[in-house]
């Protein structure tokens, strides 16, 4: 049966979510908006979905909009609060290592007058809270940091970065919490941010929703119009089931989350000391202040696309980075920003763990990752070997012909 260790890419959708969702999707099918009976009970369903999400987050209902998922609630965090304060400054302060959804929404504001200043991450992906304070001039309006890297796994000094954010005034703050909310404790008031996202499929829940915390008072620009839903902020008829669902799963993720770290943490430190025995492999990412589950490493000498896909035909699904940037033939703009040279993080691979990986599992991608490589190093050889004696072949005809001719 093939192993699945892409979890940092999607997670298989919980039994008790799917449980959740199904009356919402059958007989509890109205609109919320409506102001008759079916339109009520959907409401309702809707309203005990945003009382459940902010009670995981120590946030309070009317601070929860649903979203289509992680990549809209970067969006909306990052562009709504963009407009909403461009009146009072135009400079945008972020990290060299968000995700796409963060950097390009950016690169788009950019093009109408805003300033946009990428701090560097060190060789372990992580920001410095100081040189992220001195990036904040009297212009900016937001600073966006995510909670963990979606590729290698790093977690950022949120509290450090709060602290320095505090310092000036005005100033909002938004992270990207869609990798880390099912490993980590979230608590917005602790980790005092202004806006956070989070994607339901990354913990157990259902594809295409995500929710995005506001805080009370925080001014953000909707950038979808319509209609009044999630109090003006986000227009379209929700996806009441999806939000259910989203509830649901993160609920469980929270209440299960210390003993599936701790027995993730364990398996993946088991799979790590294995890998770190290969010649030319390197784990990338913080060694301590990561992800229980991530496991990222750059294997020298070898494409990681063409690793993935010998993987995936001897039964181990697996990645190179970011789901995101699938058949991109581009190198890791992480990766890049950590310092690795191009030829070397062309051999990027992610191996990530979920609740449903067994120790067992664990122990056979190991020795599929360590045939993989091997059978890749080989084959490579013996194309530089066939291809040396060819070259070789071609020059001493070339010099052969000049002798007779001469």
């Amino acid at each position: 049966m093939p192993i699945y260790l892409d979890h940092a890419a999607t997670t298989p959708l919980r039994r008790e979510a799917l449980e959740a969702m199904l009356p919402y999707l059958t007989e509890h099918f109205g609109n919320p908006s409506s102001p008759h009976g079916f339109g009520r009970r959907a409401r309702a369903g809707l309203d005990e979905a945003h009382e459940r999400v902010a009670s995981a987050i120590g946030a309070r209902p009317r601070e929860i909009v649903f979203t289509s998922g992680g990549s809209e609630s970067n969006n909306l965090a990052v562009k709504g609060a963009a407009w909403a304060g461009k009146t009072r400054g135009h400079r945008i302060v972020t990290t060299a290592v968000e995700h796409h959804s963060v950097g390009y929404s950016l690169r788009y504001l950019e093009k109408f007058g805003f300033e946009i200043v990428e701090v560097p991450v060190d060789r372990y992906g992580c920001v410095d809270p100081d040189e992220l304070d001195a990036a904040i001039s009297s212009r900016t309006i937001l600073v966006s940091v995510m909670l963990a890297n979606n590729e290698v796994g790093t977690v950022q000094p949120m509290a450090e970065v709060a602290a320095r954010v505090r310092r000036h005034k005005g100033v909002l703050l938004h992270t990207d919490a869609v990798q880390g909310a099912a490993h980590l404790d979230i608590d917005v008031a602790a980790l005092d941010v202004d806006m956070l996202s989070l994607a339901a499929h990354k913990f157990g829940g259902p594809k295409g929703v995500g929710a995005m915390y506001v805080r009370h008072g925080t001014n953000m620009l909707a950038q979808q119009q319509g209609g009044a839903q999630e109090r003006y902020r986000r227009a379209g008829t929700e996806d009441v089931a999806g939000a259910i669902g989203m509830a649901a799963a993160l609920g469980l993720a929270v209440a299960e989350r210390p003993a599936v770290q701790a027995r993730l943490r364990t398996l993946r430190e088991g799979l790590a000391r294995r890998l770190r025995a290969i010649e030319g492999l390197q784990e990338t990412g913080h060694p301590v202040e990561r992800l229980a589950n991530s496991l990222s490493v750059v294997v020298r000498g070898l494409d990681g696309a063409s690793l993935v896909m010998a993987l995936d035909l001897a039964g181990l699904a697996c990645s190179t980075g970011s789901a995101c940037d699938s058949g991109s033939t581009e190198v890791s703009h992480v990766l890049r920003a950590m310092g690795y040279p191009d030829e070397e993080a062309k051999g990027a691979l992610r191996l990530s763990l979920g609740r449903e990986t067994t120790a067992e599992e664990v122990e056979e991608a190991g020795r599929l990752v360590e045939r993989a490589i091997a059978t890749q190093r080989e084959a490579a050889a013996s194309v530089a070997a066939t291809g040396g004696a060819a070259l070789a072949a071609h020059e001493g005809a070339r010099a052969a012909s000049e002798a007779k001719a001469g």
